[in-house]
Parts: C-alpha cells; structure tokens; sequence
C-alpha cells in the first residue's frame, strides 16, 4: 500500500504543528500502534526535543500577538518538518520516492502553514484574547485526532486533511481584509516605537 496518504495527511499536520507530529508519530512507533513508523522518529532524543518544543508551541500559541511571531519563525521550520518526515515514511515502506514524499509533505506543511498564520492574523485583529486559545486548542486536538485516524485509516484522514486544507484556504481568502488590518497595526506599533526611541 503506498504511504502517500500518511505522507499527505502529516504534512497537513506538520504545517499546524511539526513538533505534535514528530512526537505522536514517535510515540506510535515506540508503543507498538504502528509499524510504518520509521526508527528514527521512535528514538528518546528525538521524542524528547520534539516533546519539549511542543510544549513551547502550546503555551506560544495560545498568547495573542506571540503566536503570529511564533507563526513567522516557523515559516521555515514547519515546511522542513513537513517534507523531513515525509522522506522518512517514504524511506521506510519503499513505495514512493524520498523526493516526491518530501515535495509533498513540504509543500502540503507551507499551504495548511499559510493558512494557520493567516487566519492567526486575522483573529488577532480581534481584541479579546480568548479566540487564540479556542483557535489553538482545536489545532491540537484537531492535529492530535487526524494523526491518531491517519494510523488506521490513511486514506480516509487524507481526504479529511484534503478538505480542511481547501476550506482552510477559502476562509484565509475571505480574511484577507482582516489580515491587512493586522498588518497594518503591526507596522503603527513599530513605528511608534521607533519614534518613541529617537525622543529624548
């Protein structure tokens, strides 16, 4: 069977949260769930970095403004991840190329990536900070869950990665207004400061 579908579906994942996908692959692996867990994701060092950072990303998230400057940060990381442990599960059962595994779970991990920081923008337009937390528990839990089907059903949990990749998209296309706005406070507070700076 090819491992497209869990290389598509944690690409997905990795874009919202590399860090989770690292760690519930591994634990996966090391529990005995799953066999298409490749070894080198089921190694403690590895579940430990990838626990510790997830951690940071749970609290990160969750802080208004904090989590768009997270998001920044990870433009780069949360693609890599994506394609990285794509290769390694194409590596692992042999049924797809390491490079076309990695170009689509980086590709996969950049678009459902966008469409997290996006829509972050735009709810940190809003002045209540408790959006960010409900936002950011269901991307756990939404991550957390998808992984955990993608185990059993890898077919089934790609065309529900599909889906919420695509109605992602739509919805960070309505927003645009909201993220401009948010773009553009940024960019006042920084110039504020600056002005602030060069006063006596």
């Amino acid at each position: 069977m090819s491992v497209l579908p869990l290389v598509f579906t944690s690409g997905w994942a990795s874009g919202i949260n590399a860090y989770a996908v690292v760690l519930l692959l591994g634990l996966f692996g090391v529990t005995g769930v799953s066999d298409d867990v490749p070894q080198t994701l089921q190694r403690p060092e590895v579940l430990i970095v990838a626990g510790v950072l997830f951690l940071c990303e749970a609290v990160a998230d969750k802080i208004p403004y904090v989590d768009s400057v997270w998001d920044s940060v990870h433009t780069v990381v949360r693609p890599l991840a994506g394609a990285w442990v794509g290769m390694l599960l194409a590596g692992h059962s042999g049924s797809l190329s390491d490079v076309a595994a990695g170009l689509v779970g980086g590709s996969t991990a950049l678009a459902s990536h966008t469409v997290k920081a996006g829509t972050r923008m735009a709810v940190n337009t809003s002045p209540e900070p408790f959006s960010n937390f409900v936002l950011s528990l269901a991307e756990d839990l939404g991550v957390g869950g998808i992984m955990s089907f993608a185990m059993f059903h890898p077919q089934a949990a790609a065309i529900v990665a599909g889906v919420l990749l695509a109605g992602g998209l739509v919805v960070l296309v309505l927003l645009i207004s909201r993220i401009r706005r948010f773009l553009r406070r940024r960019a006042q507070r920084r110039e504020e400061r600056r002005l602030a700076s060069r006063s006596p």
